[in-house]
């Protein structure tokens, strides 16, 4: 699929005061190594992809804060998807030497039971938790093929202060980057739709 926007960023969308309580969930909230594609691994397998501290949470204001962001930026990029429900919000904490490797959120087929039995992913959001000055590392880059034998990578500029949220969608391609020095916080939510027809 040709997008002439691949990711949407908003510098600075949320205040401060409400990073600080999303990040205060976190000590409130059972925290686990985050997985992938919905599984546990053993460590030494997860860890080629991941490694990386996670807790969900479901609490209202989260889904309040982030869905007119969606929205606006799946108008404002011409992406259109049709969405209509959000899953748990991950909150994620990347302390030193902590990354995630390239991968995409989106998987191949739709949830097949449960609350979002039928949908797929159609969008994700990353909301910064903290500012940049407070760790080294940890930068969210996105992967685009450019033709044959070429990739791109990018990282999308406004990213290194608090409040700031990127929407993209879920196909595309991403990393986030070894924290080298300090602690990287972020909440991540993947919103959901019909499959595409």
């Amino acid at each position: 699929m040709n997008l002439k926007w691949s990711y949407w960023v908003y510098k600075k969308a949320v205040a401060p005061a409400v990073c600080e309580k999303i990040k205060s969930l976190l000590n409130k909230t059972k925290k686990s190594l985050g997985t992938v594609g919905g599984k546990s691994h053993k460590k030494k397998e997860l860890f080629e992809f991941r490694k990386s501290h996670v807790a969900f949470r479901s609490d209202p204001f989260l889904y309040r804060t982030i869905h007119p962001f969606i929205n606006d930026a799946n108008k404002q990029a011409g992406w259109n998807f049709q969405w209509d429900t959000s899953e748990q919000c991950q909150l994620t904490k990347y302390s030193k030497g902590q990354y995630y490797n390239w991968h995409m959120d989106a998987w191949p087929d739709p949830y097949s039971k449960g609350a979002y039995k039928g949908k797929i992913r159609k969008l994700s959001s990353v909301l910064v938790l903290n500012n940049a000055d407070e760790y080294e590392g940890g930068e969210l880059e996105f992967s685009f093929e450019q033709g044959h034998d070429k990739v791109k990578v990018e990282s999308p500029k406004f990213m290194e202060s608090a409040g700031s949220l990127v929407v993209f969608p879920s196909f595309v391609w991403h990393r986030v980057k070894h924290v080298t020095k300090g602690t990287r916080f972020s909440l991540t939510n993947w919103h959901l739709g019909k499959p595409y027809v």
